[in-house]
């Protein structure tokens, strides 16, 4: 069954249960008449006398140079194919289809004058999963994203090439394997079509649905870890975290309390610890990984609000009868999201890169043996893959250097500052690869930690939590082949397994 779209108030709910689904989708019958009455707009406009951009005019520094109604067609066709300059790798197919989704979300506000016929298009490939092939490289976050948009559109007019069942195809047999046919643009709709932020958009949200799925996966590993290296669980008091008064503090420190309920090895040193304080990555937790979550909150609000947003130009002003350019297309709001997004995604992996080191070293981690392995020397234990998350870390402290600082004029100088939007949500897809490695190893790690403390037992939220890492991954006893080992950990990150192993609360619902 169709999700049906509400344009201007779709959630971050819906979009990522589409994205993850693969769901079809179509536009709430409601919007039609408005959007409608934009395409008459601008088809009454593409007759007139009167020039307007980029419907009887070409387009950037050639805008005023006026175009004859007759070539109207070819002047749209001319300009998604001139703007099919993308290269580099494909983009997935679950972005790819959402950045489908948020161009109908945008049309769908009735402000474009794009056609009726074109939506449906979309539509129809949504459902047939007819997927436009979308090189990654070529945006730079200006007039939107055109090399990346106009890959889509293209494949709307049998152009270019789209994936369909198991192939690549030029987009054209793509369609007619589906029972489609493309579709002949009209007036302004290549240019509304290639407008926009939702290549960048999409790619940040996506980003964003998997930075979720870490956060909780390491606010599970921080609590596993502080029963591993037998920490104190004062610092989790409530009184600490309300008085400073931030949401995601408080509620980091509040899951912490409930995962770690019951545990015995924290009942066995609760008297008599000689330790005042662990380090700062045990006691500091809820404050690091709780302004994470305010941060991503943060940025899932802009990106809510950019998925909704009409970001094409120039926009059909259907009250007033006017078509007036403007720059919706900076995607300014989307490099800030995203910049902020891979800022979190860094410290998360920060953080929790130095549990793993506390885990690893029989000096700091409270008579564990070196590197948790049962015969040190004999064996390496997980040495190794505490500096494969030392490697990420650092990579993703280089990827999280700000985009949106960046800026370079193109289009000679007409488009003079631009976003690097998409830029900023691309490295999101590497960034969130290194965070789960990072936090699979922290995991693997901090169970064979709390394995050592037997016959105490850890709390029984995080039994269930190394149950379900036993189902696949057998503690480690001798040394052994370890890469596929960390990259199933990782798997169960990405996949929310772990938070889901016993019912973990969803973070964001504090907000």
């Amino acid at each position: 069954m169709s999700t049906v779209l509400s344009p201007g108030s779709t959630t971050l709910e819906t979009l990522e249960k589409i994205w993850r689904e693969e769901t079809t989708v179509r536009l709430d019958p409601s919007v039609r008449p408005a959007m409608q009455a934009a395409a008459d707009l601008v088809a009454s406009a593409a007759a007139g006398e009167a020039a307007v951009y980029g419907i009887n005019t070409g387009f950037g520094k050639l805008a005023s140079i006026k175009i004859e109604e007759s070539d109207a067609s070819k002047l749209q066709r001319n300009l998604v194919l001139s703007h099919c300059c993308g290269v580099g790798e494909p983009l997935d197919v679950p972005t790819t289809r959402l950045m489908m989704i948020l161009k109908l979300l945008s049309i769908g506000r009735g402000a474009s004058g794009i056609a009726l016929s074109t939506t449906d298009l979309i539509e129809a490939m949504l459902e047939q999963r007819v997927t436009p092939i979308i090189p990654v490289q070529g945006s730079v976050g200006a007039s939107g994203d055109l090399a990346p948009l106009a890959h889509l559109a293209a494949a709307l007019i049998g152009e270019g090439e789209a994936h369909f069942d198991g192939e690549t195809l030029p987009a054209k047999e793509a369609l007619k394997r589906a029972g489609l046919s493309p579709i002949d643009l009209g007036p302004k709709e290549g240019l509304g079509l290639t407008n926009g932020t939702q290549f960048s958009t999409a790619c940040a949200l996506a980003g964003l649905f998997t930075a979720w799925r870490c956060a909780h996966a390491s606010v599970v590993g921080a609590s596993l870890s502080t029963d591993a290296i037998m920490g104190s669980t004062a610092p989790l008091n409530d009184a600490i975290h309300t008085l400073r008064g931030h949401t995601g503090q408080i509620t980091v420190a509040r899951a912490m309390r409930a995962i770690l309920d019951g545990s015995e090895i924290r009942e066995s040193h609760r008297e008599g610890d000689t330790r005042v304080q662990d380090p700062y990555c045990i006691r500091c937790n809820p404050q690091v990984s709780g302004a994470v979550l305010d941060l991503l909150n943060q940025a899932g609000q802009t990106l809510e609000t950019e998925a909704n947003a009409v970001t094409d130009n120039p926009l059909v002003l259907v009250a007033t009868g006017e078509i007036v350019s403007g720059g919706n297309f900076h995607a300014e709001p989307v490099a800030f999201a995203a910049d902020q997004i891979a800022l979190a995604l860094s410290e998360l992996g920060a953080i929790a890169q130095r549990r793993v080191a506390l885990m690893v070293d029989p000096t700091l981690s409270f008579d564990l043996p070196a590197f948790l392995t049962p015969e040190p020397g004999l064996n390496s234990g997980f040495m190794i893959a505490e500096v494969t998350s030392a490697a990420l870390m650092s990579e993703n402290k280089h990827l999280a250097n700000p985009c949106s600082t960046d800026s370079t004029p193109t289009s000679a100088n007409q488009e003079d500052h631009v976003s690097m939007a998409a830029h900023a949500a691309r490295r999101l897809y590497k960034m969130n690869e290194n965070l789960s490695n990072i936090l699979g190893i922290e995991l693997l790690c901090a169970a064979q930690g709390v394995e050592f403390r037997a016959p105490l037992k850890t709390s029984p939220n995080l039994q269930n939590v190394i149950a379900k890492v036993r189902e696949t991954i057998p503690s480690l006893v001798e040394d052994r082949f370890l890469a596929d080992e960390i990259a199933e950990a990782a798997q169960m990150v990405k996949a929310n397994v772990i938070a889901e192993s016993f019912g973990m609360e969803n973070l964001r619902g504090a907000y």
